[in-house]
């Protein structure tokens, strides 16, 4: 099935408008990371008490915020947990930052001691304590830069030696810059980042680089054709080849992602959102970012006087 027949877009023409596109939402994130809501941790990467609690009766969420302030819990966090069957309708997640295991231990009483003293809306029951320590939280923390860290590292060597080394620096700018506007999202919404959202994050490095080398294919396939054409003209085209492969995969597969965001429940909010928001940048990026890179890298070394050579001259070994 092909929905763009013979297109003929010039998105290169167009790179000042993605730069600024790019430009403001990740200069968005960064001011809001450094000065507005910094990166929002959950309690799975700073430590804290995580409890479910069950209810006879729905909830009211700001009497539960004004008992546990009462109670001198005034950082707890509240988040419902909902079930399109309604099978979770009456529970909640109150998460506690602490700083001591100390206060984890106290965690429960404290909780329990401000709903039995100041919420009297139902009666309730706490199904479900987990305790992260603040040693364990920034372990966590380390492990998780680790392991993008790692990711991006192992696919920029992939990319060296399946195409090029500019091929592998422009996908890994590209998501690079995925994450850091995904990221971005998550502060500027003032969302905490779980290990849930981080499992998502690095799906999306995944997605997104797997949609950059198909474009890198074709970008190579068409250079050994078309050796008169500028390089321009050659990622023009690629780009324009691909399109319809790009729109069906990541069309079909924001679809589902956005499903799960708007009907999958409180508990799988921050997986994806982290989803809704990769998939269109990742998108974005292979046509915009990593695509023109190889133009650029074309264009800054004639502008210094040195051979300029099309960056497709490793062939993939049988």
């Amino acid at each position: 099935m092909e929905l763009f027949r013979n297109s003929a877009i010039d998105w290169l023409g167009k790179k000042w408008y993605f730069l600024g596109f790019s430009l403001i939402f990740s200069v968005a994130g960064v001011m809001s990371m450094l000065f507005w809501h910094h990166v929002p941790l959950g309690v799975d990467f700073k430590g804290g008490t995580q409890i479910r609690v069950a209810f006879d009766k729905a909830p009211n969420e700001e009497h539960l915020r004004q008992a546990m302030a009462s109670g001198s819990l005034r950082d707890a966090t509240i988040q419902r947990i909902s079930d399109p069957s309604g099978a979770a309708a009456n529970k909640v997640i109150i998460a506690l930052p602490q700083s001591t295991d100390q206060q984890h231990d106290a965690g429960r009483e404290q909780v329990e001691g401000a709903l039995h003293a100041n919420y009297h809306d139902s009666g309730f029951s706490v199904e479900q304590v987990e305790i992260v320590g603040p040693t364990a939280g920034r372990q966590l923390q380390k492990q998780a830069a680790f392991a993008t860290l790692y990711s991006l590292i192992g696919m920029l060597v992939y990319l060296w030696f399946r195409f090029e080394f500019i091929y592998g620096v422009a996908a890994v700018v590209a998501v690079f810059h995925d994450t850091l506007i995904t990221v971005g999202a998550f502060s500027l919404t003032n969302q905490e980042l779980t290990l849930t959202v981080l499992a998502a994050i690095l799906t999306l490095i995944g997605y997104s680089m797997n949609d950059t080398i198909v474009v890198f294919d074709r970008i190579r396939e068409n250079l050994a054709l078309s050796r008169r054409e500028t390089l321009s003209q050659v990622v023009n085209r690629s780009i324009n080849q691909t399109l319809s492969r790009t729109v069906l995969t990541s069309g079909l597969t924001f679809l589902t992602v956005l499903s799960l965001y708007l009907f999958g429940g409180e508990v799988l909010h921050g997986f994806s959102f982290a989803l809704v928001v990769g998939i269109l940048i990742g998108t974005y990026s292979s046509i915009a970012v990593a695509a023109p890179m190889l133009v650029a890298y074309q264009d800054w070394r004639a502008s210094r006087g040195k051979a300029v050579s099309l960056p497709a001259a490793r062939k993939v070994r049988a």
